[in-house]
């Protein structure tokens, strides 16, 4: 269990990613998607951070829409990246040339900086804030719910961490590769395994850092807002690791210990009065 503890996270980041780029079709990445849950699922349970975060507490359904909802959208905007891309003006400073590796690193790299600053955004704005409480509703961490989030938050953060990216000129396939190297990243930082980093924990933004980000405290879990990698974090100055990390009962929205769990009342929330 130490050999999977210290190992999980890079593998399956490296190994998933590396059968991404390798495939020909998109259409592959959707299986390749799944097998990738499923080894979450299973590694949570051989190595669990938190036993009482792999028993369901009546959210399995809601996860589930919220996940279908999201990919079926991202899925969508990447459909609509030709039609958008006659749209925009573009720079033609896409690095074409490049493998397809060097050309998803330089995607993720500049994805994670829009994202990372409409997540810390999003802490900071009111109405956007009541958007993302959505997904600070979770009461417990597994891979599967780093999916869970408001529509229309995950619409901002997309156009966050992809206008840039348009605006370089983006190719189609290389945005199929972003967009599932983003649900292989929820993964990993959202997971319930007690995944030991080391000096990664301070430059990887997977679970063993962004658990602290789901505590329900204002102050405590104002930190860790970056979605690849901490660099962001480290130059805004909100990377922090607690001594104690969270555990179970120490998640959700702060102040708001009742806030909606079912799929539809989270989509609701955000527009409804505050109490």
């Amino acid at each position: 269990m130490i050999i999977l503890r210290a190992a999980y996270a890079p593998l399956f980041f490296v190994a998933f990613l590396a059968a991404g780029v390798a495939v020909d079709a998109p259409v592959l990445l959707a299986p390749l998607l799944g097998a990738a849950i499923a080894v979450s699922f299973a590694a949570e349970r051989l190595a669990p951070y938190e036993p009482a975060w792999n028993r369901a507490d009546g959210d399995a359904g809601r996860d589930l829409a919220h996940a279908l909802v999201n990919e079926l959208a991202n899925a969508a905007a990447v459909l609509m990246l030709p039609l958008l891309a006659a749209w925009v003006p573009q720079v033609g400073l896409w690095p074409d040339a490049w493998p397809r590796w060097g050309q998803l690193g330089l995607a993720l790299l500049v994805a994670d900086c829009g994202i990372a600053l409409a997540h810390y955004a999003s802490h900071r704005v009111e109405a956007l804030w009541r958007l993302h409480a959505v997904h600070h509703a979770v009461r417990r961490l597994y891979g599967f719910n780093g999916l869970m989030k408001h529509p229309l938050h995950q619409a901002i953060e997309l156009t966050a961490g992809t206008a840039p990216l348009l605006l370089l000129g983006l190719p189609q396939e290389i945005a199929w590769l972003l967009a599932y190297a983003v649900a292989i990243q929820l993964l990993l930082q959202h997971s319930n395994v007690d995944m030991r980093l080391g000096p990664l924990l301070y430059l990887w933004a997977v679970a063993p850092a962004h658990r602290v980000h789901h505590l329900a405290d204002a102050d405590a879990g104002d930190v860790n807002f970056g979605l690849f990698t901490t660099l962001w974090d480290h130059l805004l100055g909100t990377f922090a690791v607690h001594a104690a990390p969270p555990r179970a009962g120490a998640l959700g929205v702060a102040g708001r210990p009742h806030y909606p769990q079912a799929y539809l009342a989270q989509l609701r929330a955000p527009f409804a009065a505050q109490g």
